[in-house]
């Protein structure tokens, strides 16, 4: 049996003012296809995970099939599709650590928050045991349960965020998309964040790495899809995408690449061909 498609995407352009921010993008990632979206700043990363998350909308086509199908569906109700699939970015992070009209988030009510698709836990909402175990369970899949009754603007940067793959992972989401998680991080931080995130890729999560950092891109990955000013420029296995005459066409610079136990490191070496 071939694996579920978990998100199909034909033809998708999506245009903001009058630019076209992405254009005709073909992209299928099947169950277990664990892929990172590699692109430099401009690149329509963030415009792709609010495709993908359903804040935006592609533009209409002509053809019979819809330009954006996720979990094979191509009809969702936004907070039933946050359900199946987790979204863990910085953005999101800032959210949390701000609080909200209640006050200071702590990361058990952070965690629990994850199966209303809200940030906190309001009043109305009812909580089971069965929620409360599970978001323990997942605080401490993370390495953050010691922090439960702790509000997420009194931990590091690195504990905030995998208390909130915590509550992307409460549902068991079927996927789980990660949008420059490790901006904020100092290097020491950055590796202990993505040595837990390797750890998801054994559980039945497929993972969605979108980045700009080359050493992001765990051994579990194999898959690598470089995005350039909208459109995908290479896409492919790691060993045959990272090259180096690659990501010096992708970042606009001589590079050199070396790789290491399943990681890979690219570093500038000179400045690349005037455009």
């Amino acid at each position: 049996m071939a694996p579920e498609q978990l998100i199909q995407l034909r033809g998708a352009s999506v245009v903001l003012g009058h630019r076209r921010v992405l254009d005709a993008l073909d992209l299928t990632i099947a169950a277990g296809d664990h892929t990172a979206i590699l692109g430099p700043n401009g690149a329509g990363k963030s415009t792709l995970i609010k495709l993908l998350s359903l804040e935006i909308y592609p533009v209409a086509s002509a053809d019979a099939d819809p330009p954006i199908r996720l979990l094979g569906r191509d009809r969702w109700d936004v907070a039933e599709l946050r359900t199946q699939m987790g979204i863990v970015s910085a953005d999101l992070h800032d959210r949390f650590v701000r609080g909200n009209s209640n006050g200071s988030i702590t990361a058990a009510e952070a965690a629990l928050s994850g199966f209303f698709a809200t940030q906190g836990v309001f009043g109305h909402q009812r909580v089971t045991a069965a929620m409360r175990d599970r978001a323990a369970d997942a605080l401490a899949r993370m390495g953050v349960a010691h922090l439960a009754d702790t509000p997420l603007d009194r931990v590091s940067t690195g504990e905030a965020r995998r208390v909130l793959i915590a509550r992307a992972l409460v549902h068991q989401p079927r996927l789980l998309v990660l949008d420059e998680p490790t901006r904020g991080l100092d290097l020491v931080a950055r590796h202990a964040f993505m040595e837990r995130v390797r750890t998801i890729a054994g559980i039945g999560t497929t993972l969605l790495l979108v980045t700009h950092y080359v050493e992001e891109i765990i051994p579990e990955i194999d898959r690598v899809v470089l995005l350039d000013r909208g459109r995908i420029a290479a896409d492919g296995p790691k060993g045959e995408v990272l090259t180096a005459n690659a990501l010096g066409r992708l970042f606009r610079a001589r590079m050199a690449v070396d790789a290491h136990d399943g990681y890979v490191s690219a570093r500038v070496i000179g400045p690349g061909p005037a455009e």
